[in-house]
């Protein structure tokens, strides 16, 4: 009989590759998170919104124009 083994990616290097520079900070997107933790986009959203106290003031913040622009022009160099 042949057993096959298959090798799961090591949860830091699946979080690591989620992670990119914006304002000089390394950040995960939302809907990175939102997969990471198993939920919807929106209930990630509505649960740091309705439990704003539990995070810390520099947990979420929206980005520009300019910075979403720069971050598809990445994705689709990079794929």
């Amino acid at each position: 009989m042949v057993r096959k083994i298959v090798m799961a990616e090591a949860p830091e290097a699946s979080i690591a590759r989620h992670i990119v520079v914006l304002r000089g900070q390394k950040v995960m997107l939302d809907f990175d998170l939102a997969e990471l933790y198993g939920v919807l986009l929106k209930v990630l959203i509505q649960s740091v919104k309705r439990n704003g106290n539990r995070f810390p003031g520099d947990f979420m913040f929206q980005l520009t124009h300019q910075e979403l622009a720069i971050l598809k022009s990445q994705f689709v160099t990079s794929s």
